[in-house]
């Protein structure tokens, strides 16, 4: 990817980013370990001053198994003691010196903590650590105590809790999720709030999503991405047929479990096609991500169909099987433009390896003009179906003339009185083959002379010497 394409993080330049789709394990926090003075001042903060640092962070290690009691108690009686002039350290500083615990582990604890601050008052689930935050969520991960399983929550900030419209689309998305009953599409299961915490739980999905995959090895084997590409062509096919548009379809939003099983993730934009009001209060707003975004979404179409996921999915696969997204820029804005008026590179241009029919097909998905575009994904099914077979795309297979040749071929056909009838020459010309002409009489007797003249030349020379 260029420099220009790294500049440029989806996931924060969405006009109204719908939130982390979450649902994933995270390894560490997004901005890397802190050192243990941050750290020790984040868990201060965290408790208010409260509770003893040293007593918290002795349990929560114990708790997560980072440590065990007896080193813990170690480091404990070091500090008491004041053994080699440790007795100032923190717990922290001691764990980590003797390799107990790394930096990366104690900032997680820091998460951990902030984690139960924000989710304790959820009834029912014990939050056990934050999956990722983005503008309008943070997501946790938690168990449901009744039904013993993991789940991820996602909850609304207290800064939107008082916003009627933040609180409308919250709830939108839960019911929107709440229709969708898919294989590939992460489930939903609640939606509701307690006090002014509002939260919506769903699957938790342990695995990676394709951004990551893409950030790791730049690129996918065309085989793999079908696979992937079909599975979520099936989820945005279950959505369509119960009338919701995604609206967000892109790398970070495409999950993969341990087991291979692709997840379609966070319908935090996704619409009912027949939802005019909203349509109409989202006039002229373009929502969406820059590099997946759709033409019509640009524009803030009112009618926006399959079409739109379609071509965001086509963008989507353009970037895994090229290491490439199709249109970059040097702001959200420019990149968008050239999703209007840009000249989209063939796919097979970037990665010669890439078959003719995988290129013909993403071409389709991503034509400028939606009437142009699989108008749903059943048709885009047997394209991809087609391409895994080795067989060329049906649908987006086009083994035909220019248009030009095309028009000049119809016209030929219509005077020769329709398709199957073969033309014949009905001029005065001489319409005998070559062949013909040279065995007639005449021509021969030419041919005759000739063979004389030549044989007559090389006798007269041979009389000469």
């Amino acid at each position: 990817m260029s420099e220009d394409a790294r500049d440029i993080d989806p996931s924060k330049t969405t006009p109204i980013d719908p939130g982390a789709s979450g649902t994933r394990a995270m390894d560490a926090p997004p901005d890397g370990p802190k050192s243990v003075e941050e750290t020790a001042k984040s868990l201060q903060d965290a408790t208010k001053g409260g509770t003893n640092i040293d007593t918290l962070v002795g349990r929560m290690v114990i708790e997560q198994g980072l440590a065990t009691p007896e080193e813990v108690k170690h480091c404990l009686e070091i500090r008491r003691s004041g053994e080699d002039d440790e007795s100032d350290k923190s717990l922290m500083h001691l764990l980590v010196e003797r390799d107990y615990v790394t930096n990366r582990q104690l900032a997680r604890l820091r998460e951990i903590l902030e984690a139960e601050r924000e989710g304790q008052k959820i009834p029912g689930y014990k939050v056990l650590g934050e999956l990722g935050a983005g503008a309008m969520a943070k997501v946790y991960k938690a168990k449901q105590i009744r039904l013993n399983r993991e789940v991820a929550i996602k909850v609304l900030p207290k800064k939107y809790s008082q916003n009627a419209q933040f609180i409308e689309r919250f709830y939108a998305e839960g019911r929107a999720a709440a229709q969708l009953n898919h294989p590939n599409i992460v489930q939903a299961f609640d939606v509701d709030n307690t006090g002014e915490t509002y939260y919506f739980v769903m699957e938790y999905v342990a695995g990676r999503t394709v951004h990551d995959d893409i950030q790791a090895h730049k690129r996918y084997v065309e085989d793999e991405a079908i696979d992937i590409v079909i599975q979520v062509a099936e989820a945005l096919e279950h959505a369509h047929s119960k009338g919701l548009i995604h609206r967000d379809v892109k790398p970070k939003n495409v999950m993969i479990t341990h087991e291979g099983v692709v997840k379609l993730a966070d319908m935090g934009l996704a619409r009912a096609v027949s939802d005019k009001e909203a349509a109409e209060a989202e006039k002229g707003k373009a929502f969406g991500t820059p590099y997946y975004i759709s033409p019509e979404q640009i524009r803030g179409e009112v009618e926006i169909g399959p079409p739109a996921d379609i071509y965001s999915l086509g963008a989507t696969l353009y970037h895994m099987v090229t290491g490439s997204v199709p249109y970059e820029g040097k702001s959200p804005s420019a990149v968008m433009h050239k999703h209007l008026k840009g000249e989209l590179v063939a796919p097979d241009h970037v990665n010669p390896k890439l078959s003719a029919g995988i290129s013909e097909v993403i071409e389709m998905m991503m034509a400028r003009n939606p009437k142009k575009r699989y108008p749903n994904c059943t048709d885009l099914l047997v394209d991809l179906r087609a391409i895994k077979k080795g067989e060329l795309p049906p649908i987006a297979h086009k083994d035909v003339l220019p248009e030009s040749d095309l028009a000049s071929l119809a016209a030929a056909e219509a005077g020769a009185g329709g398709v199957g009838d073969i033309p014949t020459d009905t001029s005065s010309g001489d319409t005998r083959s070559i062949a013909d002409i040279l065995l007639s009489p005449p021509y021969l007797v030419l041919l005759a002379l000739l063979v004389a003249s030549v044989i007559g030349n090389i006798v007269l020379a041979m009389i000469k010497r």
